[in-house]
């Protein structure tokens, strides 16, 4: 029996790992009308890491009016609608300044939700990954005081990334507002295996104008099975 409900659990698991990625993947297949994924798991899944009050408003509310105002826009651009999100994406130096910032809000956030884990829910990075980010950065523990120093100074509202170059080599990359590493101009392009939102609107109702504490606990809630995922696609 214990074994039976083991491998019910272990095959419940799998199932929800593979619909994330497929989730995250698919959001750049999009095309309008575009649409805000659903969260991977309870809007409070992240106590107390992120609390539930700041998830429901973040995901129903902030990544929902990127996806609205985004859909208004391509309808003013009939020749956009046919579009993937990939697509505008590698053209958004191009595009208008309300497409460039809710398609790259739209993609930022449907990231964001799928590189988050509950606490003890996310695992380790691969050996592969693990192995990387010591060649690159010398240890976990530097790249970890590396990211945050990054994150933590990143001026006014944007994210910070762990990217993977064109090289193969992973980079720490920030980006102000909406923007991406998936933006021609962008200052560090690459494949983003690891995003952070520090938009105030991600922490402020726990941590008000705290970043670094919620930098500190964003950590406990890394989904590494996603990202290493996302580092063995991107190579």
């Amino acid at each position: 029996m214990m074994l039976l409900r083991h491998l019910c659990l272990t095959g419940l698991l799998a199932t929800a790992a593979l619909a994330q990625a497929k989730g995250v993947d698919a959001v750049l297949q999009q095309h309008a009308p575009y649409a805000v994924p659903a969260l991977p798991y309870a809007a409070d899944a992240l106590e107390p890491a992120i609390d539930a009050a700041t998830m429901g408003i973040h995901h129903d509310r902030h990544h929902q009016a990127y996806v609205d105002n985004l859909n208004k826009a391509i309808a003013q651009d009939p020749a956009l609608q046919s579009q993937t999100l990939r697509a505008l994406l590698a053209k958004a130096d191009a595009l208008s300044p309300a497409l460039r910032t809710n398609a790259g809000g739209h993609y930022n956030h449907s990231l964001f939700w799928s590189v988050l884990a509950a606490p003890g829910q996310g695992g380790q990075p691969s050996v592969e990954l693990a192995a990387a980010i010591e060649k690159q950065f010398g240890s976990m523990e530097t790249f970890k005081e590396a990211f945050t120093k990054a994150a933590t100074g990143v001026f006014g509202s944007g994210w910070a990334w762990l990217i993977v170059g064109a090289d193969g080599s992973l980079q720490i990359a920030t980006t102000p507002n909406q923007d991406n590493p998936l933006m021609p101009t962008a200052p560090t392009r690459g494949q983003p295996i690891l995003a952070l939102d520090v938009w105030e609107h991600a922490y402020y109702l726990r941590y008000q104008n705290r970043r670094p504490d919620y930098l500190a606990a964003w950590w406990s809630v890394v989904n590494w099975k996603e990202v290493s995922r996302r580092f063995d696609q991107a190579r």
